[in-house]
């Protein structure tokens, strides 16, 4: 067995598995706040995981697309597209088995997206956060979303 061939062995042995994203998969409504915001994940394929938010309050609407796919370097990334914007990279740099950290310290807010999936009393939940400094001052803005059937929609 040649030198290379040995090292592309030891490299595929000790290369990290892609986390399982697969919790995301669905549609999440969020009914909270005076707004109506959706979000729709893909089940993972190939490697990759696309979404999209729609937000509606005090009669506007808004929208962003969203994907979870892989960066050159091997590692995995958040990448988000408000309102069409070009794509903003986010780094995967924490995850269990119902919950993702991405962050990117470079962007203007947010700095950290966080999505964490829990089932208990109040049903199937998704709870998304985005948090960081905006001139200076931290915040954050967090979604609670349910599962729901899709394109359901919140009472009036």
């Amino acid at each position: 067995m040649s030198v290379s061939s040995l090292l592309a062995a030891a490299l595929l042995q000790t290369a990290t598995p892609a986390p399982d994203l697969s919790w995301l998969a669905g549609y999440w409504l969020d009914c909270s706040g005076g707004r109506e915001a959706s979000e729709t994940w893909s089940d993972p394929r190939a490697g990759l995981i696309v979404g999209h938010t729609v937000t509606v309050r005090n009669g506007r609407s808004g929208f962003e697309s969203a994907r979870i796919g892989p960066l050159p370097d091997g590692g995995l990334a958040y990448f988000a597209q408000p309102g069409g914007a070009p794509a903003t990279p986010f780094r995967l740099i924490d995850s269990g088995p119902q919950r993702a950290v991405f962050a990117n310290p470079d962007n203007d807010f947010p700095h950290r997206i966080i999505y964490e999936r829990t089932d208990g009393p109040l049903g199937d939940r998704l709870t998304a956060r985005i948090e960081g400094a905006d001139d200076d001052e931290n915040r954050s803005v967090q979604w609670r979303f349910n599962r729901a059937e899709l394109n359901a929609r919140c009472p009036l």
